[in-house]
């Protein structure tokens, strides 16, 4: 297996450990704790959102100094046994502060992105990009299914155990590839890229795509908390697995699309979001109407959507930066979209105890109307950048 492969699987790995709660948040805390309240529940997501905000640019900027492997050793080692304290408490505020301090060091997992991109060369990225995202959605699915079916069938706390499980794999996995004599993992592909001048590089490029990006993942996790409480307020099914399997439509599709991409020969880079954002509209304005039939249509033409977006943005991303800066980079436009998650986690709440299920989808249209229409004016400088690169 590739080093980058191996890599890739590290990330699954972290992906479903990371998403197994993730859809069953407020069954989750009224079965074990007895908290009922959405509010709460928001309340603890945006927590959740504000420990990553803070975790990835700090283990990006140790990262200057010390290997993302090295780094991950010890600090999946240290989130597996607090995920195993999460397991055994009753304290509800134990349980806040343990799982967050948990939040912190699971984050490092986030590393591995662009130390993945650092070891590629430029024209093996679109693709890479594309499949780590399939990536995150196939945890998602997995995640999501396997919590559901936890959630069912087990216990809830015994989720922890999982989490604790996946992070002593990450712990052995990273161990595993700095002592073997297989993999170089000090290999960093830098090419020699005379476009890169700095003098035209669109001036504050990654805070306007972090803005830009803010808003999109600001709607896109605004319909997710109370996802699967929608449906089974209108569902004939209300199992928990259903609900899972439902809320991962847009990871099934993620697959599809990666492959249908893979078979495609003419590379389109970063272009076609505004397309993305355009059909993802669509899929929300279904899954804001309260039909079985017409949640499953938009979770899957949503699913198309979002997981272009998601990638394009990405592809432009580091189209603009340079390997030695990837982690930082990635890590300002991460803090963005973090913050936007923050955002949609301590709204959420309240707009559903207060304005009902559906009012989320309708907050959500209104996010990628703007988010259309931000990056249409942005788009003309990337165009106009590309142009100058055009001419070198």
């Amino acid at each position: 297996m590739k080093l980058k492969n191996f890599l890739i699987v590290i990330t699954l790995v972290a992906v479903v450990s990371d998403y197994l709660l993730h859809p069953f948040y407020p069954q989750f805390f009224e079965i074990r704790f007895g908290v009922t309240n959405p509010e709460y529940v928001g309340y603890y997501f945006a927590a959740i959102c504000f420990m990553v905000m803070l975790a990835f640019p700090f283990w990006a900027y140790i990262s200057k100094k010390i290997s993302e492997l090295n780094i991950l050793i010890y600090t999946q080692a240290v989130a597996g046994l607090l995920a195993l304290y999460c397991y055994y408490t009753t304290s509800y505020v134990n349980f806040w502060v343990i799982s967050l301090i948990m939040v912190l060091f699971k984050g490092s997992y986030l590393l591995v992105y662009p130390y993945i991109l650092k070891i590629i060369t430029k024209e093996e990225q679109p693709k890479t990009i594309g499949l780590l995202s399939v990536v995150v959605h196939l945890g998602g699915i997995l995640g999501a299914v396997l919590g559901g079916f936890t959630v069912d069938y087990i216990h809830p706390s015994s989720i922890f155990l999982i989490m604790a499980l996946g992070d002593f794999v990450q712990m052995a996995m990273s161990g595993y590839l700095l002592k073997s004599k297989k993999y170089d993992t000090s290999i960093v592909v830098v090419e020699e890229d005379e476009l890169k001048d700095k003098k035209i590089m669109p001036k504050g490029f990654i805070l306007k795509l972090g803005l830009i990006t803010l808003i999109l993942y600001f709607s896109d996790f605004l319909i997710r908390p109370f996802f699967s409480l929608y449906w089974e307020s209108f569902s004939d099914f209300k199992s928990k697995l259903v609900s899972g399997a439902i809320y991962a439509i847009p990871g099934f599709v993620a697959l599809i699309t990666l492959w249908i991409n893979n078979k495609r020969k003419t590379a389109e880079g970063y272009q076609g979001i505004i397309n993305a954002l355009c059909i993802g509209l669509i899929g929300l304005f279904l899954q804001g109407i309260p039909s079985e039939m017409a949640v499953i249509t938009g979770r899957i033409i949503y699913g198309w959507a979002i997981f272009q977006g998601v990638v394009k943005f990405d592809i432009l991303l580091f189209e603009l930066s340079s390997p030695e800066s990837y982690a930082v980079d990635y890590s300002k436009v991460h803090f963005f979209q973090n913050l936007g998650v923050l955002l949609a986690s301590l709204s959420v709440g309240v707009v559903v105890e207060n304005f009902g299920l559906q009012l989320p989808f309708t907050i959500a249209l209104g996010g990628f109307i703007l988010t259309l229409v931000l990056y249409f004016f942005i788009f003309k400088s990337v165009r106009v950048f590309h142009k100058k690169l055009a001419k070198i």
